[in-house]
């Protein structure tokens, strides 16, 4: 079972639409849900973690300080999880601690954009019939 709890202010946010910009905010609800199946926590950092209903007082209490101990929550759990640079989206390189933040984050998920091409041409060569052994491969005597 997937809990579904933000995928309607995902689904009308500006990242969806950035990711889906041809769908419909019930079909962007709907692959946000499916995707929480796959990679809970890639999904969830793409919205604010008040929208996901984090209790019942949460308007009672200061939201700078709500805000902040959300957002560390988020960056300890990112940051215990671990994150696949080749695959991750800004949204959840940006909780990586260690000072990369939006910016760099949206600045690595650009470069790697861009050199998508070049890393496919490189692995296929690699693992092309006609290269020579690699003699590293090689197992001990044989």
């Amino acid at each position: 079972m997937v809990n579904e709890s933000g995928a309607s202010v995902y689904s009308a946010s500006s990242v969806a639409r950035e990711e889906f910009p041809d769908y419909d905010v019930t079909v962007r609800g709907a692959v946000s849900i499916g995707r929480r199946l796959i990679d809970p926590l890639a999904e969830l950092v793409k919205i604010d973690p008040k929208s996901i209903g984090v209790g019942q007082y949460q308007h009672d209490v200061n939201q700078t300080q709500l805000a902040r101990s959300l957002d560390d929550t988020v960056m300890s759990c990112v940051n215990a999880v671990g994150v696949e640079v080749n695959t991750a989206s800004k949204q959840l390189l940006a909780y990586v601690s260690g000072g990369i933040g939006p910016s760099l984050a949206q600045n690595i998920v650009s470069f790697r954009n861009q050199m998508a091409p070049l890393i496919h041409v490189r692995r296929s060569t690699k693992s092309h019939a006609s290269a020579p052994p690699n003699p590293l491969n090689k197992q001990q005597g044989s």
